[in-house]
């Protein structure tokens, strides 16, 4: 088996391995864990009093459930600290790995203290989907996947309001996350990979996000 066919099969292997087998959770995840949870003690999740660091949490598990690596588990709980906290890759890199660094890298939509628009940023994103390595997709993809489900969760709870708590329209939020669905969706079958549970049910979230809110417009008409 050639390299890139051994890549497109890797996602399946994972998720049929023996139960038990390589499922300890190592050293080096527990100081990601500690690490990431210093960098953001004093975040939280935006419009919440829900700590930051649970969101990490629930990516990383979300990533473990769906096959991750020990290098994958950690770039999900570190995806954030370059661009959200004073870490570099090169602190990252020396700390957990450059694989580690890699992938975070590849998760950050802005690395600047000077950013583009958000516009800019996440069209720029979403064009850096096509490209981007399978372990950056399963990453970020965990990540949208996890706000995605809070997003629709909360909107079911309170409504219109949810929608001052972001820097984005409910429109160019709506945008965004069926972009970034459809953006996997086509990456995957650009690399032969068939496809992931982790990006079915992001599409799916989302088509239920968006059918919601079509429906609240209308009531309200």
């Amino acid at each position: 088996m050639d390299k890139e066919a051994e890549m497109n099969e890797q996602p399946i292997e994972r998720l049929t391995q023996e139960p038990g087998k390589d499922s300890q959770v190592l050293p080096r995840f527990e100081a990601a864990l500690v690490f990431a949870a210093q960098k953001h003690k004093a975040q939280p999740r935006k419009g919440t009093a829900i700590p930051y660091i649970s969101h990490l949490m629930q990516v990383s598990g979300i990533a473990l459930e769906n096959g991750a690596n020990e290098d994958e588990a950690i770039a999900a709980l570190l995806y954030d600290v370059i661009e959200d906290q004073d870490v570099t890759e090169a602190e990252l890199t020396r700390r957990f790995g450059p694989e580690v660094a890699a992938i975070v890298a590849g998760c950050s939509d802005s690395a600047s203290t000077h950013k583009a628009s958000w516009q800019e940023r996440k069209q720029a994103y979403i064009a850096h989907i096509a490209t981007a390595s399978y372990s950056v997709r399963l990453v970020s993809s965990c990540d949208k996947l996890h706000n995605a489900r809070a997003i629709l969760a909360d909107y079911q709870q309170i409504g219109e309001p949810l929608w001052g708590r972001f820097n984005a329209s409910r429109e160019s939020l709506l945008w965004y996350y069926q972009s970034l669905a459809n953006a996997f969706q086509e990456a995957e079958k650009a690399q032969g990979e068939p496809p992931s549970r982790v990006v079915k049910q992001l599409s799916l979230v989302v088509a239920e996000l968006a059918s919601q809110v079509s429906g609240s417009k209308l009531s309200l008409r």
